[in-house]
């Protein structure tokens, strides 16, 4: 990645206050070094689905990399008049120790199972709450979107074109990059290009068309520019009576100079009926390699009707409804404390709710995926207490961890962890993929779930067992709690 976007600005004080007030709390009390252990995890997957999609690793690897506190972020910390000058000392002299663990991006995730996992100093590991739930909540918000759109588009590349709908323009920049991953074939920004070698895509706006004295004359003074990379807009003024007449004319006016045009863009009205029309009229014309593309407020469930309907739409663009993910703009991530050390022994924490979805997972954890071994397609995934092994060459009972009773023997299997080591005592040992790479394995492990898992509508539940010992750990700790 470049130095174009957040690398080249100091972010470690984008911290929520209070894990300021903690740390020196902390401090104070005596407990700033006890090793701490915090899941990061969401409850709920947007829009209703059953999984979502993880991204934004990378940013958060840079993050932890630069961290440092500057003297004007110590002098403004000092002037709150809330720090011991120990504290300040300590942040003066800050330096990232901690332990990562994270799910790779591009890995579908599904509720409650840690994506990122953090041991370290008490203060430390809290001090990068923040940072971490922007990065991962922001990016895999907009990956799983994408990731929608772009099954609904069964096939038909998706173009991402919000970026001057976006919140702000970070907002913009790496939600072009969680698109990508997420499987768009290109953007509409620029500087996403740039910083990531994402595909920049786009052609021309309805006022390029109005700056000529008639469509005929901005249609071809378009081609003459663009002549084997034209792509016309139609719909400025008539798509049928004069929109697509006027691209046929121009389009064979490049076949008689040895050229071949792209495609014609409708950016409004009925989608289906016009690009039928529309499609008709390419191929009498003898122009059937001309392809149709469609914009304007798109999502998945517009595309998915538009394709049931028969539109000739060979690919989309979409922007606002995507780059913010609109029908559902927040993901629910959050970063909860799992587990303390006391002397070398991992002691577990848990929170209560009365919420049942807001009780945490205690203890320090990880995070298997079963894979049958016949279909490749995965069975379930099963979180263990740190020191437990999977051994996928003899059989392995799992159960909902909810209705304990039902109970499945899972055989010909392979268990792998999906967790890897990012940062090991505040040194980075983990290499980030390329983008491409990343968009790759994401389309690979999605092939892995089943269908009916990847429904729209009343998606099958895809279950995330505990083992047995941790869920017995937690049905005692859940127990002890309330019958104190």
């Amino acid at each position: 990645m470049s130095n174009l976007t957040l690398d080249n600005r100091n972010l470690t004080m984008l911290v929520d206050f209070y894990e300021l007030t903690m740390g020196n709390g902390f401090l104070e009390n005596g407990c700033g070094n006890k090793i701490a252990y915090f899941d990061m995890f969401y409850r709920k997957a947007p829009d209703d689905a059953s999984y979502a999609i993880s991204a934004g690793l990378e940013q958060v690897i840079k993050y932890l990399k630069n961290l440092k506190f500057t003297e004007e972020d110590i002098e403004y910390l000092r002037s709150k008049n809330l720090f011991c000058e120990k504290f300040l000392e300590y942040l003066k002299n800050f330096k990232f120790t901690c332990d990562v663990w994270a799910v790779p991006e591009g890995t579908p995730i599904f509720p409650s199972e840690p994506i990122l996992t953090v041991r370290g100093e008490a203060m430390q590991a809290q001090l990068i709450e923040t940072m971490i739930l922007l990065s991962i909540n922001h990016q895999s918000l907009i990956a799983t979107k994408a990731n929608r759109i772009v099954t609904a588009a069964q096939g038909r590349p998706v173009m991402e074109f919000g970026s001057r709908r976006a919140q702000g323009y970070d907002g913009a920049i790496l939600g072009a990059r969680a698109s990508y991953i997420g499987g768009v074939a290109g953007t509409a920004c620029a500087i996403a290009d740039r910083a990531f070698q994402i595909p920049a895509l786009g052609t021309m706006a309805h006022s390029f068309v109005q700056m000529f004295n008639t469509e005929l004359d901005a249609f071809r003074a378009y081609a003459k520019v663009y002549p084997d990379d034209c792509t016309l807009l139609v719909d400025t003024y008539n798509v049928l009576h004069s929109g697509v007449p006027n691209a046929i004319t121009v389009f064979k006016e490049l076949e008689a100079q040895g050229h071949k045009g792209k495609g014609i863009r409708i950016d409004s009205g009925d989608m289906a009926y016009l690009s039928k029309k529309a499609r008709k009229m390419l191929d009498e014309a003898g122009l059937d390699y001309v392809g149709i593309v469609a914009s304007n407020s798109l999502d998945e469930y517009i595309i998915r009707d538009l394709i049931m309907q028969g539109a000739q739409i060979n690919s989309f663009g979409v922007g606002e409804r995507l780059v913010t993910s609109k029908s559902e703009p927040v993901f629910g991530g959050v970063y909860k404390l799992s587990a303390v050390e006391e002397n070398g022994e991992i002691i577990p924490k848990i929170k209560i709710s009365e919420n049942i979805i807001k009780i945490t997972n205690p203890s320090f954890k990880t995070l298997w995926r079963l894979y049958d071994n016949e279909s490749g397609k995965a069975i379930a995934d099963v979180l263990t207490l740190h020191d437990e092994v999977i051994d996928d060459s003899q059989p392995y009972e799992i159960f909902d961890p909810v209705h304990t009773y039902k109970r499945k023997t899972v055989t010909d299997f392979t268990a792998k962890k999906l967790q890897v080591p990012v940062f090991v005592n505040g040194e980075c040992v983990y290499e980030s993929p390329s983008l491409p790479e990343i968009q790759a394995y994401c389309k690979e492990q999605l092939e892995t779930l089943w269908e009916e898992v990847k429904r729209f509508e009343n998606p099958q539940t895809y279950y995330v067992d505990l083992s047995e010992k941790l869920w017995k750990l937690k049905h005692d700790m859940l127990k002890m709690k309330f019958t104190h």
